[in-house]
């Protein structure tokens, strides 16, 4: 830009702009470094004090230009604030803070999605995407353990979410996670002799596996099936490695939970005849004798059928965990124990099996809680009535977009009759998360997202209260999340997480070869 004088212009009116003559003849614009000014004078300074005033104004200026006005007070609208950058270019803020304090982002999503993508939000995403796995802080539940393990229905616990409870509950459901992970990475069983030990990695190292459970469905596919597909033999195979027990030895660890925990967890359906088992949806009178003025206690001919079948090598998962508990109970006789049965889908559903079992299965049994995910209806109102009078503890974990938590039975028909053939009811104390409070999910993630087990953790990390944001704080890594439902992340955190150049392969979180935990 150049800026031309005329000599014609009266003297006391060029005065503001008289400066020494080598600093005018090319200097950068303080608005905009790129440009210059170049100042044509054509008059003569005949006068010392003309250019002591030139001077003096243009100190002036400067100080002008360098001062930053104060945010006035009790206004609505702050004033334009202009600050010098390190490169000698104006910055204003008086647009940001005016659109900060306008709040768009209640009334344009876009503006929202900008937000969540702000230094401040990426910082975190980048911190969720690059760490290990980190926990929240293990607190001493010792004085109040049995609180935590549902004696009083976890009252007051649920909603805020208890630390201490989202802690435990996390930790039980990355116990299913290791359930997966093991049979994934072994799913082949011999049915003409008995299984060899089956590993696990166990996500805490205070436990130690003491049992191997196996599940066997009592109906069969025909052999050709298996000369047609021979790599799929284990998807046809009618007894499966389902779960494991697990006993908790590491002395502080006891000390911090307040007892010695017995652990049984289960997975879900992955193979084809637990699929078939799932589509049994009659409801079938549970073993053993019932009160006949009561409502008589059903559930669905599936699962019972996978929980009591025997296979040709292995004990059924009903005799399997009856008898492993009842060795541990003798085992550490006179200690503090408790009994932890969870599961995830199928593994939920057998949960409540096991957990109604083992109430009764000695004299003197330990308190016994059922941490459950995704899991379907199990059976009648008979049944949950049955699972209340045992004093048997539950607490299921439900995705409100999960549609595997409202099967199998009929709403309409359970409104009716507690005692028609497809008159399901849920058990125990409900802890309901939703897809749509993760700022990271879609909210129109599809099925398999919803039930995913990752996303389930991943839910309950974030979850505050039913009527609270996901928190800030999160401490679950989102690479496993990314790793497995990837195309349910929003697209502003996939691209970042590219940008960041980040491995979605699971580096220390299950061994070679593993598949993911299906949905």
């Amino acid at each position: 830009m150049a800026l031309q004088i005329s000599s014609t212009l009266p003297a006391q009116k060029l005065h503001p702009f008289l400066a020494k003559r080598a600093s005018f003849k090319r200097q950068r614009s303080t608005l905009k470094p790129t440009s210059t000014i170049t100042l044509s004078l054509n008059y003569s300074s005949s006068s010392s004090s003309s250019t002591g005033q030139a001077k003096k104004h243009l100190a002036n200026l400067e100080k002008l230009l360098q001062k930053q006005v104060p945010e006035p007070i009790n206004q609505t609208v702050s004033q334009p604030v202009h600050r010098i950058s390190n490169n000698g270019s104006l910055e204003n803020n008086w647009g940001k803070n005016l659109l900060e304090r306008l709040n768009l982002v209640r009334v344009w999503p876009e503006m929202k999605a900008a937000e969540e993508m702000s230094p401040r939000h990426l910082n975190r995403l980048q911190r969720l995407l690059s760490k290990t796995e980190e926990y929240s802080p293990r607190n001493h539940l010792g004085p109040r353990w049995r609180e935590y393990h549902g004696s009083n229905d976890w009252k007051g616990l649920l909603d805020p979410l208890d630390e201490n409870l989202r802690r435990e509950v996390v930790r039980y459901g990355e116990f299913v996670q290791a359930s997966y992970h093991a049979f994934h990475s072994n799913p082949a069983m011999s049915a003409a002799k008995p299984p060899l030990p089956q590993q696990v990695a166990l996500p805490d190292r205070s436990y130690r596996v003491t049992k191997s459970l196996y599940a066997t469905s009592s109906v069969g596919l025909p052999k050709w099936v298996d000369d047609v597909a021979p790599d799929l033999g284990w998807m046809t195979q009618r007894s499966s490695w389902i779960g494991y027990v697990a006993v908790c030895e590491d002395r502080r660890e006891i000390q911090r939970l307040g007892r010695r925990d017995i652990v049984i967890a289960l997975r879900g359906t992955s193979t084809c005849l637990e699929w078939a088992e799932n589509m049994r949806a009659q409801l079938v009178e549970t073993p053993g004798k019932h009160d006949p003025t009561e409502i008589q206690p059903k559930v669905e001919c599936g699962f019972l059928s996978l929980y009591k079948t025997a296979g040709a090598n292995v004990p059924s998962l009903s005799q399997s965990v009856v008898q492993e508990v009842r060795r541990l109970m003798e085992l550490y006789r006179g200690e503090a124990l408790s009994i932890t049965v969870t599961g995830h889908s199928l593994g939920a559903a057998l949960a409540l099996l096991v957990g109604d079992e083992l109430s009764t299965c000695a004299p003197h049994v330990p308190p016994v809680a059922v941490f459950s995910f995704g899991g379907p209806r199990v059976g009648n109102k008979g049944f949950a009535n049955q699972i209340n009078s045992k004093n048997v503890k539950v607490l299921r974990i439900v995705n409100s977009q999960d549609v595997i938590t409202r099967v199998p039975g009929i709403p309409m028909v359970e409104q009716l009759s507690d005692n028609m053939p497809l008159a399901y009811a849920h058990v125990g104390t409900e802890l309901r998360v939703d897809t749509k409070m993760s700022p990271y999910l879609k909210p129109n993630a599809d099925v398999a997202c919803c039930h995913d087990l990752e996303a389930y953790l991943h839910l309950v990390d974030g979850f505050i209260a039913s009527n609270c944001p996901f928190r800030a704080n999160a401490k679950r890594s989102l690479v496993r999340l990314l790793n497995e439902q990837g195309s349910n992340v929003k697209r502003l955190y996939t691209s970042k997480a590219q940008a960041l150049s980040l491995s979605f392969e699971r580096k220390g979180l299950a061994a070679s070869g593993c598949l993911p935990s299906p949905s």
